[in-house]
């Protein structure tokens, strides 16, 4: 009897391995391409730490969510897979919130109901839905890095551009002297820039980064 060939294993950063942490970054931004997520995007991007808490958390909810959805996706019905994907991501979305409530209370008090609504955000949804459920578990983790980095990328440029201008700060640390409320002759400081603060502005920079990306990225135009 012959024996089977068992074909070669692929390698675990190969070329397709690679493009799933690559894209995201850029051409397949699950933000400014995708325009998922946009609601954490334009309500947390006020401060640099929440932006990277909440880039944390979705990295562990998006990581750990792909990897076990990946992993079951033999067994679980079609009928109920939404079921099953929501009941996955909620666990970990309570395991996060809990974390940090115990090990930062004040971010979790600002972030607040934010970390909740990850459960319906739409990219670890779709990922679970589009990816996850087609593929084995190490590029489905790689999908999830790439995905989250990319989005993350988004709420700190933002938050970075919010938190400079919009209260006069960088990682909580004051910039431009002590905050002042008037704006009397010989007053010394700054004073918060509501229209920065504010979420709308958040929408004003998301599309300004969009912007950037689709004019220098002729691709981005012809297939969008």
């Amino acid at each position: 009897m012959s024996e089977k060939v068992k074909a070669p294993k692929e390698p675990l950063f190969s070329k397709k391995n690679k493009r799933l942490v690559v894209e995201p970054l850029d051409d397949n931004n699950p933000v400014t391409i995708q325009v998922l997520g946009i609601c954490s995007a334009l309500a947390i991007t006020v401060s640099i730490e929440q932006a990277l808490v909440m880039t944390g958390s979705v990295l562990f909810v998006l990581g750990a969510g792909n990897m076990i959805i990946s992993m079951l996706r033999n067994l679980i019905p079609s009928r109920i897979r939404i079921i099953v994907q929501l009941v996955v991501v909620a666990s970990l979305v309570i395991i996060v919130n809990e974390v940090l409530k115990a090990f930062m209370p004040d971010v979790a008090e600002k972030l607040s109901v934010f970390v909740g609504l990850i459960i319906t955000n739409c990219i670890i949804m779709g990922r679970f839905e589009a990816f996850a459920m087609a593929n084995k578990p190490w590029p489905s983790l790689l999908d999830a890095i790439g995905n989250t980095v990319g989005y993350g990328v988004i709420l700190v440029l933002v938050s970075v551009f919010r938190e400079i201008f919009g209260s006069g700060k960088f990682f909580g640390m004051t910039l431009f002297g002590d905050r002042i409320e008037g704006t009397g002759a010989y007053s010394v400081g700054y004073m918060d820039n509501n229209f920065i603060i504010l979420a709308p502005f958040a929408l004003f920079a998301v599309g300004i980064i969009i912007w950037i990306q689709r004019a220098r990225n002729t691709k981005l135009i012809e297939e969008h």
